[in-house]
């Protein structure tokens, strides 16, 4: 069985926030079509999409956060905390994390619907060299986030070994 193509969509209206990210700087959808889209909750998916992928894409992925961005985890593992991102809001349609630094305040929204996924991001920038700094991060999270979902979408089917 193959797995959906995860594609960049517009970024949908559900997912779009009141407050500081209303105005980002930055914003990106990705889309995983999925008819099972439904068999875990949002937050289900956002642990399966950063939680479960490889201890070395882990690693890269912790130290692009933290070094790169600068951006204040939280505890890994933790029920309020989805790889050291804050889950700030948790419903049946979508689950917010959120991450801060100096440098930029940013933001995930995970959205399941009945045709799939939805991942969105939000970045502030906080500083003048912000924007810098995300030029250099962004093609990076253009290819993360659709090798992640799509690796959590084929975990679905898989034999779980936890």
């Amino acid at each position: 069985m193959t797995t959906p193509r995860v594609r960049r969509v517009e970024v949908p209206q559900v997912a779009r926030t009141a407050g500081e990210f209303a105005t980002a700087d930055y914003a990106s959808a990705f889309e995983l079509p999925s008819r099972h889209a439904r068999s875990r909750t949002p937050e289900q998916w956002a642990r399966a999409t950063f939680e479960d992928a490889p201890a070395a894409v882990r690693w890269i992925l912790l130290r692009g956060w933290t070094l790169g961005l600068g951006l204040r985890m939280g505890p890994r593992p933790s029920p309020d905390h989805v790889l050291g991102w804050l889950v700030s809001e948790s419903g049946p349609g979508s689950v917010t994390l959120d991450a801060s630094s100096p440098l930029v305040a940013t933001r995930n929204v995970v959205v399941v619907n009945g045709s799939g996924v939805v991942w969105v991001t939000f970045v502030r920038f906080n500083r003048r060299v912000s924007r810098l700094v995300w030029s250099a991060a962004a093609p990076v999270h253009h290819l993360a986030v659709p090798y992640l979902l799509g690796r959590a979408d084929r975990s679905r089917t898989a034999p779980q070994g936890h």
